[in-house]
């Protein structure tokens, strides 16, 4: 209550809510040029850096590693210093990682370490803001426009700043440590959320979406709790749902700039392609959880991305270099929505905001452990193959196990780790701050 009390001085509930949509929208752009910023000019990293070649694949699969070791963090901060702090202190740690592992060569595989766990530990508190604030389908949109839209930023300016900063690559990684901390501040200016106050209210932590939308609360039922969460299926077809996803995501993203080289495009016309695999999905990633707030199109959506994914993975193997900028852009589309119906499924298939939180911590960090297995997978693929064919069909393959696990995702009962709650007659509804 204490950073309720300071976050909302002298602020009225829109300008608050405002506030912290904001901050969540560009905490969520500082997410993925950590990622990405590498992956655009993985092949001047040994070079630079002094890496091994051979430890390429191992770079590539470090932040999301620590993505599946750290899940419980965030939730675990949240619960003792507030969302908001919780949050910002992450993004202190990510600017640290960032700038440590740029300038000193020898710390460039601890460091990107780091750096993923302070990404994830503020990745999964984004669900539960979202939930806490009663946040429509537009905030989760926003928020993973946002994550695309670092995704972009930091895999095409990464060679345009390495060239304004004299050919230093070293300071062109390192200078995203300053977005950061700006997100840093304005999502501990924000509070970040009110879910402390939001369990004080009548049912505001039990009540599902159809509940509130009715303007109904629901109250404990003695001697009834909750069902472990390890126990739901429902929770389990989510977290493979986020965890396929990403395992896609993350191999594309680390190895796509090297495959495209492969085809004779040239290295920086690659690294250019491989930001429009973010910006093209951009849109998607902004509309995906708007279109999942509607029932019909959600029993088409969350099945057909799998097998969209599947046929664009294809098209980029199949196309030659002069349609690799229509067929990078498909799979972007594609690829993003799939990511923006994850982040929204935690919200839509949880009821209330601590549930919220404790599925995104197990989607993420489960979901993240599954999805470190896909830059090295695809890495290693290659490699005892020398070519590409059997990488693209096998990840074919995995978004054909996507589209089935989005299709028991949407099925079943919410995801709650609250005390079971009866129905009750609607009262006044909780204010934002």
């Amino acid at each position: 209550m204490r950073e309720k009390r300071q976050a909302g001085a002298g602020l009225g509930p829109r300008l608050m809510t405002g506030l912290v949509l904001l901050g969540l929208v560009m905490l969520s752009i500082n997410l993925r040029p950590a990622i990405t910023t590498v992956a655009g000019v993985m092949n001047q990293v040994p070079g630079v850096f002094g890496l091994d070649p051979s430890l390429l694949p191992l770079l590539g699969t470090l932040p999301v590693l620590a993505f599946g070791v750290s899940g419980p963090i965030g939730p675990w901060l949240a619960r003792r210093w507030g969302t908001g702090r919780a949050v910002a202190v992450a993004l202190v740690v990510l600017a640290a990682a960032l700038t440590v592992r740029a300038t000193v060569p020898a710390l460039l595989l601890p460091g990107t370490f780091l750096a993923g766990m302070a990404i994830m530990t503020a990745s999964v508190l984004v669900p539960q803001i979202v939930k806490a604030n009663r946040g429509t389908g537009w905030w989760t949109g926003l928020c993973t426009m946002g994550f695309g839209l670092g995704a972009a930023l930091g895999a095409g300016l990464v060679q345009p700043l390495q060239h304004l900063l004299g050919g230093s690559l070293p300071w062109a990684l390192a200078v995203w440590a300053l977005p950061a901390l700006v997100g840093a501040s304005l999502i501990y200016r924000s509070g970040g959320t009110p879910w402390k106050g939001a369990d004080r209210t009548k049912g505001g932590d039990a009540s599902s979406s159809a509940d509130t939308n009715r303007g109904g609360t629901n109250v404990p039922v003695p001697g009834k709790s909750a069902t472990p969460l390890r126990k739901q299926r429902t929770a389990w077809a989510v977290t493979a749902f986020f965890g396929l996803q990403a395992m896609l995501y993350f191999a594309i993203t680390s190895w796509l700039a090297v495959y495209l080289v492969s085809r004779g495009i040239a290295p920086a016309e690659s690294a250019a392609l491989l930001a429009w695999f973010s910006l093209a999905g951009l849109p998607a990633s902004l509309l995906a959880p708007v279109l999942a707030g509607r029932p019909g199109i959600l029993k088409i959506l969350a099945p057909g991305l799998g097998l969209s994914v599947a046929l664009a993975l294809l098209g980029v193997l199949a196309a030659p270099a002069e349609l690799q900028f229509v067929m990078v852009g498909i799979l972007g589309v594609v690829q993003s929505a799939g990511f923006g119906l994850a982040m929204a499924l935690v919200v839509i298939r949880s009821a209330g905001p601590q549930s919220a939180g404790r599925l995104s911590a197990m989607s993420q960090g489960f979901g993240f452990a599954l999805a470190s297995l896909g830059p090295l997978g695809a890495g290693l693929l290659h490699t005892l193959t020398g070519g590409w064919e059997v990488t693209f069909w096998v990840l074919a393959a995995e978004a054909v196990v996507l589209a089935g696990a989005g299709f028991f995702a949407i099925r079943g009962p919410l995801v709650s780790v609250e005390q079971a709650t009866a129905a009750a007659e609607p009262g006044p509804q909780p204010t934002l701050v």
